[in-house]
């Protein structure tokens, strides 16, 4: 028997419609497919549950993300500054360092230098903190104009 409709016959359609819709079961969502809001809300579910009650503060670093931004986070000591950004560059599988400024800090410590090695007799270029994809500068207000 050959049947004049394809979802009645057991087969899933290739290209959504109305009825094919309502007839072919539906998979799982892997979030493969899923549009931008249901992404941005796996990524502040994924963030909150390490950091409770900064909802809008997570709603501030997606915008500043997607807008290719930058933020001053601003708070006291303990509100979780660093455990935002570890767990925002944990939920969208980013590399995140944090770099403690002191007075003592120099240009070099933040961008990387140049070290010698003796067995090459080379230099060789070694990465500061801020090659990252996520970089929390902490205390900027400890260090000197100079950097």
């Amino acid at each position: 028997m050959i049947a004049d409709d394809p979802a009645a016959a057991g087969f899933a359609l290739s290209t959504p419609s109305a009825s094919s819709a309502a007839t072919a079961p539906s998979a799982p969502s892997t979030g493969a497919n899923d549009g931008p809001r249901a992404a941005l809300a796996r990524v502040r579910a994924e963030v909150a549950k390490a950091v409770v009650g900064q909802d809008s503060v997570i709603s501030g670093l997606l915008i500043a993300l997607i807008c290719e931004g930058h933020v001053l986070l601003e708070g006291v000591p303990g509100v979780a500054k660093t455990l935002l950004i570890r767990a925002l560059a944990s939920a969208l599988s980013l590399d995140g360092k944090r770099l403690q400024f002191t007075p003592d800090l120099m240009p070099g410590d933040v961008t990387g230098s140049l070290i010698y090695d003796a067995r090459t007799a080379r230099f060789e270029f070694r990465p500061g903190p801020a090659f990252t994809n996520l970089l929390l500068a902490d205390e900027i207000n400890r260090t000197p104009p100079k950097t």
